[in-house]
């Protein structure tokens, strides 16, 4: 398989509502979406999953562009390339770091190689699911009140799962008001790293409120410190921000960091290292969910294909695109039905880009040959 042409546009979606979590507050996305071209002429498209400012962690959109534009594409280009896997494992190894980067140009190649194989992605990446459960990730409110008419919308649209964003301040007594009203929904709670051991009284305090996981609570980069924290919870911890490879995920498990890992396609660097993550996690009883990072319908769309791998058991982020967006760049929409996606069965990613809605949020693209 012979890449002619990639394209790299940077866009930008309002969000319908401000997303807020404890290092801040979204309002609109802009991202990076890859285009890659065959010769034949056929394109396979991804997402950059990167931030405008280095807070989830150190990649940014101009960052990931720079990657791109400068070390990514060229190799790409330069190179035949017999399956998407050759990019992590051979071509892209020896780039320290960018993963977010590198997933971007990673699935467009799967969703292109997809397409010339006739098959979906889901089902080449080793999917075994017709649907996939999906929860919702509810940000930090103005008000506890406003916090439970949210999680009442969503009930009523049949979301299976909830996540609430917490900091300090805005924790135990938030999940308290919460268990209250719904003592028995499923329920998560997560830190995004806002705490350190200094407050164990506190995270240890929520073991009392039967919730799923907690996650990440300690740094983005910690794995000691989340072993020692485990050790004194009943409630399992799940690390996000901590795990950005395979030997990242192989240490936690080790020393018992965690007992669920959430899986992010770009900060693990690509659907084949998410696979290999996967496959790790079962052989040790280790379960997985999608997390999402308010992707367009391109990214939603390679999370459902991944979130149908067998060992992830648990509701994923993939809500519906209407959450957040007036409208998406594909068709048609993801939608949700009593709390499930379909996995599509047509070949790639499952989803048409709609290059119309594409050009009317793109605000610069450049090519590349």
């Amino acid at each position: 398989m012979k890449i002619k042409e990639v394209i790299l546009r940077h866009m930008k979606l309002d969000l319908l509502h401000p997303f807020t979590t404890s290092f801040a507050t979204e309002y609109d996305r802009e991202f990076i979406l890859v285009e890659v071209k065959s010769e034949d002429g056929i394109s396979g498209f991804a997402e950059s999953v990167a931030m405008l400012d280095p807070l989830y962690n150190e990649e940014t959109v101009k960052t990931n562009w720079h990657m791109l534009e400068d070390y990514l594409i060229p190799i790409l280009l330069k190179n035949e390339i017999s399956h998407p896997d050759e990019l992590s494992e051979k071509y892209y190894s020896y780039i320290r770091g960018n993963y977010m980067a590198k997933a971007a140009i990673e699935g467009a190649v799967w969703d292109l190689y997809a397409k010339k194989q006739n098959a979906s992605l889901s089902s080449l990446l080793g999917g075994t699911k017709k649907e996939i459960d999906v929860g919702v990730s509810i940000g930090i409110k103005d008000s506890f009140d406003e916090t439970l008419q949210t999680i009442e919308e969503r009930l009523e649209e049949g979301y299976k799962r909830f996540k609430l964003k917490i900091k300090p301040g805005w924790d135990v007594e938030l999940i308290d008001e919460v268990r209250k009203v719904y003592p028995d929904i499923p329920l998560m709670a997560d830190a995004n790293s806002a705490y350190t051991l200094q407050d164990i009284d506190k995270l240890v305090a929520l073991d009392d409120y039967q919730l799923m996981m907690i996650e990440q609570p300690l740094a983005y980069n910690d794995i000691i410190d989340h072993a020692d924290l485990q050790a004194r919870l009943k409630t399992p911890i799940c690390l996000d921000e901590s795990i950005h490879s395979l030997d990242d995920a192989r240490k936690a498990i080790k020393l018992g960091s965690c007992k669920i890992i959430n899986i992010k396609i770009g900060r693990v660097g690509g659907l084949t290292q998410s696979r290999k993550i996967h496959d790790l996690c079962q052989e040790n009883d280790i379960p997985l969910w999608c997390g999402g990072m308010l992707e367009s319908g391109i990214g939603r769309a390679h999370n459902i294909a991944i979130t149908s791998l067998p060992n992830f058991t648990l509701p994923g982020d993939t809500a519906a695109s209407s959450l957040y967006w007036a409208e998406d760049i594909i068709q048609p929409e993801v939608t949700v039905e009593n709390g499930t996606i379909l996995v599509p069965t047509s070949p790639g990613i499952g989803y048409d880009p709609d290059m119309e809605k594409i050009s009317k949020y793109t605000l610069s693209s450049r090519k590349y040959r």
